[in-house]
């Protein structure tokens, strides 16, 4: 999707920040029992601390290797559909259970427990953050990430034809 390194940092902010705040919210869900309309606003506190730590981690050193293991399982002349399947799966894959580490440490005042509470964290994460990707994160932010870039670039063809 993304072809620039400005458009790849915009696009890795966005889903990165549609990815945490669902993971956030449904984790605080988790701990008070059930969601309520309070839990959409209780989760703007965590945001400040995890969203950064997901961008950098993203653009830093998962982007490029869940490629890699993406790869392993399809070429480049695969159905793109397959490609991106692949890559954030990937991504999630490695993606959980480092957020869920992370999660674990900053929230969850673990102690000797880390390990025990990170697998448990982890395993309750990963199906939600598989599916939230997949089905709705992932196709929500590339179908507006898209549009945009489509509109600005229309916008600027225009502007360029018109000067």
């Amino acid at each position: 999707m993304p072809k620039t390194r400005l458009q790849n940092i915009i696009f890795t902010l966005i889903m990165a920040f549609v990815m945490v705040y669902a993971m956030v919210c449904y984790n605080i869900a988790l701990d008070k029992g059930g969601m309520t309309n309070e839990i959409f606003l209780l989760a703007f506190h965590e945001i400040p601390i995890m969203w950064p730590i997901a961008c950098i981690l993203e653009y830093f050193a998962v982007e490029k290797l869940s490629r890699k293991l993406a790869f392993r399982m399809v070429s480049p002349e695969d159905k793109p559909v397959f490609i991106t399947l692949a890559i954030s799966s990937m991504i999630v894959c490695l993606m959980c259970p480092v957020m869920s580490f992370i999660a674990t440490c900053l929230f969850m005042h673990p102690g000797n427990q880390i390990i025990a509470l990170w697998l448990q964290k982890t395993v309750q994460n990963f199906p939600m953050a598989l599916c939230w990707q997949i089905f709705f994160a992932g196709p929500g932010v590339r179908n507006v990430f898209g549009f945009v870039v489509g509109f600005i670039l229309d916008r600027k063809s225009i502007i360029d034809y018109h000067l």
